[in-house]
C-alpha cells in the first residue's frame, strides 16, 4: 500500500486538501498519513486542529513550532523548530510520497525536509503569483524542490514548465477550493443565521485582511483605510483572522477595536468550511487580500475588492476589482461592486479559470499510476 504523506498548517489550505485526503483515506490502495503543524496548533487561531479531528482523520504528528514574538526572526525560529521535528516525523513515518499545498513557511520547511531525505514532493497550487508578499518566493522555491507539480489551472502549468520542470511532471487539475463548494451541502440563511447567532438582514461584507509581508511597516495604515472605507456603508461586517505573519497582531487588534465599537461587525476565529462557504453564497461583496477572493469567490458570482498587491500576478476572474490601499479606492470599489449594475450583470455570464472540480479524483489516480522510482527523484531542467 502507497503511503501517502499529508503535511497542513493553515484552517484555508486544510480546506482546500479536504477532499483529496477523503478520497486518499478511502482508496484500498493508498493510506493517508497526516502531520499538522502552524496555526492549527495556536488557541489564537482557533486551535483548528480539534476540526480535522472532528473531521474523522487520524493525525499521525502534531508539529507544534510557533514562537509567539513581534519580531520577523520570530518566523525565522520557528521555521527551525519544525525542521527538527518534521524530520523526526518522516523517519519515524516512512512515506512514500509527500503532498503539500500552497506557498507558506511551514509547508516550505515540510519540501525541504522532504527534499533533503529522498522523500518525492507532490505540490498543488504552483506556477501561481503573490508579488505583494514573500509567498512569491516561498511558492516558487517549493516548485523547483517538487517532483510532480499540480497546478490549479492551465496558464499556471504554462508557467512551472517555463520554470524549467519537465512537462510529463505537471498535471492540471484545477483548483480544489470548486471541488469544496460543489461536494458541500451549505447552509441556507436560517441555519446560518442560527449557527452565527447573527441576523443577515443587511448587506453582507466578508472582510479578510492578511498582512502584505513585503510592505509590514504600513499595516496599521492600510488597516485603517480599510475599516474607514467600509464603515461609510451600512451593512453588516463579518471579519476572519489573518494568517499568523509578521504584523497580525496589528491587524487582530484594530479589527477587535472595530468590533467592539460596532454592533453591526463580527469577527470569527474559525468559521469552518461549511459556515465559510455559506456566507460566500448570501454575502454581497467580499473585502481584502485573501486567495479565496481570488480562486472561491467566482463560484458564488461574488464581487471581491482585492486590496494592493498581496494577491499581484494571480490569474484572475471578471469579478475581482483591484484597488489600491487608499480610502478613497476601497471605498470606490466596494460601490462598484454593490451598485455598479453593468458590472454586476456581466458575473452572471462570467466562465471560471479554475476547472471542473474534480481534483481529488485527477490527483489520486495519480497518486496510484505514476512510478516512484529514480526518475521521479531525479530531476533535470528543461527549456
Amino acid at each position: 500500500m502507497r503511503k501517502i504523506l499529508v503535511v497542513t498548517g493553515t484552517r484555508a489550505e486544510y480546506g482546500l486538501l479536504y477532499w483529496t485526503m477523503e478520497r486518499i483515506n478511502e482508496d484500498n490502495e493508498l493510506e493517508l498519513q497526516l502531520i499538522v503543524t502552524g496555526n492549527h496548533l495556536v488557541s489564537e487561531y482557533g486551535y483548528t486542529v480539534e476540526t480535522i479531528k472532528k473531521d474523522g482523520f487520524k493525525i499521525d504528528e502534531e508539529i507544534d513550532m510557533m514562537i509567539n514574538s513581534n519580531k520577523k526572526s520570530g518566523i525565522a525560529k520557528s521555521m527551525g523548530l519544525e525542521l527538527i521535528q518534521m524530520a523526526q516525523a518522516f523517519d519515524k513515518l516512512k512515506p512514500d510520497l509527500m503532498l503539500i499545498l500552497g506557498d507558506r513557511y511551514e509547508i516550505f520547511i515540510a519540501a525541504t525536509c522532504a527534499m533533503i531525505m529522498n522523500i518525492p514532493i507532490a505540490h498543488m497550487n504552483g506556477g501561481e503569483s503573490t508579488e505583494g508578499a514573500i509567498d512569491e518566493q516561498m511558492r516558487h522555491a517549493i516548485t523547483k524542490m517538487a517532483h510532480i507539480h499540480f497546478p490549479g489551472a492551465e496558464y499556471y502549468k504554462e508557467r512551472i514548465i517555463k520554470m524549467g520542470e519537465e512537462p510529463w511532471r505537471v498535471f492540471n487539475v484545477g483548483q480544489a477550493g470548486i471541488e469544496n463548494i460543489k461536494r458541500l451541502k451549505l447552509l441556507n440563511k436560517k441555519q446560518l443565521e442560527e449557527e452565527l447567532d447573527i441576523n443577515l438582514d443587511k448587506k453582507i461584507f466578508i472582510i479578510t485582511y492578511h498582512p502584505v509581508t513585503l510592505d509590514v511597516e504600513n499595516i496599521g495604515q492600510q488597516v485603517d483605510n480599510l475599516l474607514k472605507a467600509i464603515s461609510r456603508f451600512d451593512a453588516l461586517y463579518i471579519f476572519t483572522y489573518p494568517n499568523a505573519d509578521f504584523g497580525s497582531e496589528i491587524i487582530i487588534n484594530k479589527i477587535k477595536k472595530f468590533v467592539k465599537e460596532n454592533s453591526n461587525a463580527n469577527i470569527f476565529y474559525n468559521l469552518g468550511q461549511k459556515r465559510y462557504l455559506s456566507l460566500l453564497k448570501y454575502a454581497d461583496v467580499m473585502i481584502g487580500n485573501s486567495s479565496s477572493g481570488i480562486i472561491e469567490s467566482p463560484i458564488f458570482k461574488l464581487p471581491v475588492v482585492n486590496i494592493g498587491d498581496r494577491q499581484k500576478g494571480r490569474l484572475k476572474n471578471k469579478n475581482i476589482i483591484d484597488t489600491t490601499y487608499s480610502e478613497s479606492e476601497i471605498y470606490s470599489g466596494i460601490y462598484k461592486a454593490l451598485y455598479d449594475k453593468k458590472f454586476r450583470d456581466n458575473l452572471e455570464y462570467m466562465e471560471n479559470v479554475y476547472g471542473d472540480g474534480t481534483t481529488s479524483k485527477q490527483v489520486v489516480h495519480i497518486f496510484k499510476s505514476i512510478d516512484i522510482n529514480k526518475k521521479l527523484i531525479s530531476k533535470k531542467l528543461t527549456y
